[in-house]
């Protein structure tokens, strides 16, 4: 599998991840559990969900980097 590939795939991992960290702080902090499919399968604390949504938001952002480069090349 070649780089490109390898960081498109990261990079919509990295988006599922995010959105996923973000809906379960804000339904920690917001209302009255939370929200998203995560809380489902493990019990995460609200620091816990802010830390996936870091990592989530860096992996899409490397993911995008790589489109932009791969555009840049051509």
């Amino acid at each position: 599998m070649n780089a490109y590939i390898t960081k498109q795939v990261a990079g919509a991992i990295g988006w599922v991840i995010g959105i996923q960290g973000a809906l379960g702080f804000a339904g920690a902090q917001f209302g009255d559990g939370p929200w998203g499919f995560l809380h489902k399968l493990v019990d995460i604390p609200a620091v816990g969900y802010l830390a996936l949504a870091v990592v989530g938001a860096a992996l899409a952002v490397w993911g995008e980097m790589a489109k932009k480069a791969r555009q840049n090349a051509a």
